[in-house]
């Protein structure tokens, strides 16, 4: 068995943490970062045993800035 790494964008919505993994598609919710990140791998295991893995690269994460009315 071989150990990969895959990325993990956590943000708030409401009241729940959510959980996207940009090389996969898979996306998982929890009421604490810990437990997000938890479903999100299982999430993740689950869809690679289904349909395999992709063969892409690793995302680039970045910020911007936009002005916006307040």
């Amino acid at each position: 068995m071989k150990t990969k790494t895959f990325t993990a964008v956590v943000y708030k919505e409401e009241d729940m943490w959510v959980a996207e993994c940009p090389e996969v598609g898979t996306v998982s919710q929890g009421y604490t970062i810990e437990e997000t990140i938890n479903n999100l791998k299982e999430a993740t295991e689950l869809y690679l045993e289904e349909f395999g893995h992709p063969e892409v690269g690793r995302p680039l994460i970045t910020t911007f800035e936009i002005d916006v009315k307040t």
